[in-house]
């Protein structure tokens, strides 16, 4: 049986960078829209001062590939040489049992580059190496030239990992599905809202929230990935790349292959159901009772859905602020609520499952925001939907999610909410609704009313152009 020779490893590497022979990245690849993350990525990127691999993380088709290309082609431009500038998709067949020094060198006999300059490397898909973060950190440690970036779909083969043996060396960045912000932004549609400075903050207000609403209701159904947004042929059938090239994959491949889940069915069957209740109170008792299966195997299973991105606990505090030690009962989000979508129906514009979109949407804008401690609060007698948490876990916001104009008239109906706030010594809350925007107050409590679509836009636009405060609501 013949090997595969040198000079094919070599062809191949230079085939995955057509700068060292064209000067820039693929024409396909130019031609897409960048997302608005990448001028938060750049600089962990162009950072050489300290020797940091930069770990990209996010869920499948949210463009992790595309944000890298975005990336070189800004190296490029800056006036890096093209040849110190080297991708690899450690996931090609033949790079099996090649390790990241091996890469390394196959790209420095391919390139014929120099050693004496910054080479900015950028392995991709790398969670199909084994032992990448053992691999990653010897190359950090042993090689001062390089600035090292990996990327990877499979969360806890990336974060949970790089936190063990790669505390100091791993500088991690999350790249969510889109933020209402950037769908309006893709669509060109950013002029449905004008910015109002509140407290020094942008606050976005629509110049015709019925318009915005439409759009808000199409992300909920399509808006998470940027392939769908522009595609009618997969807004038609969003279950064929949607729930097949996303969740099957995740489900049926990357999850096994990482865990050696065997039931994958199991699996399956529940993460349908998480998904059915997205914004939920669940408990591992009743998953456990209607499905058969085992707790601690429903726990584990849990943990790698929320590590692949596919799903987003939030534990309960109660009525002080007070987290459980024992939680018995937790909320599970979609990390974007177009994935229900994809798996049952796209929701109608008067559906009853609105409300539970409307919550996972607000939820989701948040999920870049890792130093975020999102909690729900329930007692005997209410609940709050989101509450922030901060360093001295003291609530520093709370918000019930709304898709009705109902509460914006009737205050006194919002008792839960109103009592939480109080008690802890909050001068505001949030809630969001439908068209209603003003603020009431209750006793000395301002509640202040704001359409759940200006919200989602206002978070991921301050979010993304760091007009946001780690103790800021928007």
């Amino acid at each position: 049986m013949r090997e595969i020779a040198p000079e094919q490893l070599q062809a191949r590497i230079r085939a995955e960078n057509p700068w060292w022979s064209g000067g820039g990245i693929d024409a396909d690849q130019k031609s897409l829209t960048p997302r608005a993350y990448l001028d938060l990525f750049l600089p962990l990127v162009t950072d050489i001062g300290i020797r940091r691999a930069v770990v990209l993380m996010g869920p499948r088709r949210v463009g992790k590939t595309v944000l890298i290309h975005h990336t070189i082609q800004v190296l490029l431009e800056r006036g890096i040489e093209p040849t110190q500038i080297a991708y690899v998709s450690v996931d090609h067949p033949l790079y099996n049992d090649l390790g990241l020094d091996a890469l390394v060198d196959l790209y420095r006999a391919a390139s014929r580059s120099s050693t004496s300059k910054t080479t900015y490397i950028f392995f991709d898909e790398i969670q199909y190496l084994k032992g990448w973060e053992v691999h990653l950190k010897s190359l950090v440690d042993s090689h001062s030239f390089l600035k090292v970036i990996v990327s990877g779909s499979a969360a806890a083969a990336l974060s949970l990992k790089s936190h063990e043996s790669g505390a100091g060396r791993f500088t991690d960045f999350l790249l969510p599905p889109l933020t209402f912000y950037e769908y309006l932004d893709l669509l060109g549609q950013g002029a449905l809202l004008e910015e109002r400075e509140v407290e020094g903050k942008p606050l976005f207000r629509a110049t015709d929230i019925q318009a915005l609403n439409e759009s808000f209701l199409h992300y909920l159904n399509y808006g998470g990935y940027p392939e769908v947004v522009f595609s009618e042929t997969i807004q038609s059938n969003p279950s064929r790349f949607i729930k097949g090239d996303i969740i099957d994959k995740v489900l049926l491949r990357d999850l096994p292959s990482l865990y050696g889940i065997t039931d994958v069915q199991e699996l399956n069957k529940l993460f349908t159901a998480l998904a059915f209740n997205t914004a939920g109170e669940l408990s591992l008792q009743d998953l456990s009772s209607n499905s058969g299966v085992a707790k601690n195997t429903i726990k584990r299973y849990i943990e790698y859905l929320e590590a692949a991105f596919l799903i987003r606990r939030v534990h309960r505090i109660d009525e002080s602020a007070k987290q459980f030690r024992r939680a018995r009962s937790f909320k599970v989000y979609l990390t974007n609520p177009s994935m229900r979508a994809a798996l049952f129906a796209p929701a109608a514009p008067e559906s009853q499952e609105l409300g539970a979109l409307a919550e996972t949407a607000v939820f989701s804008q948040y999920f870049h925001d890792e130093d975020a401690q999102l909690h729900y609060c329930r007692w005997k007698r209410g609940e709050v939907d989101m509450v922030r948490l901060n360093a001295a876990q003291k609530p520093i916001w709370a918000v019930e999610v709304k898709w009705s104009n109902r509460y914006a008239t009737r205050t006194q109906e919002l008792k839960a909410l109103i009592t939480f706030c109080t008690s802890n010594g909050l001068s505001h809350a949030w809630v969001t609704t439908k068209t209603a925007s003003l603020t009431a107050k209750e006793g000395g409590l301002a509640i202040h009313f704001i359409p759940t679509s200006e919200l989602c836009y206002t978070v991921g636009h301050n979010i993304v152009h760091g007009k946001r405060q780690p103790d800021d609501f928007f």
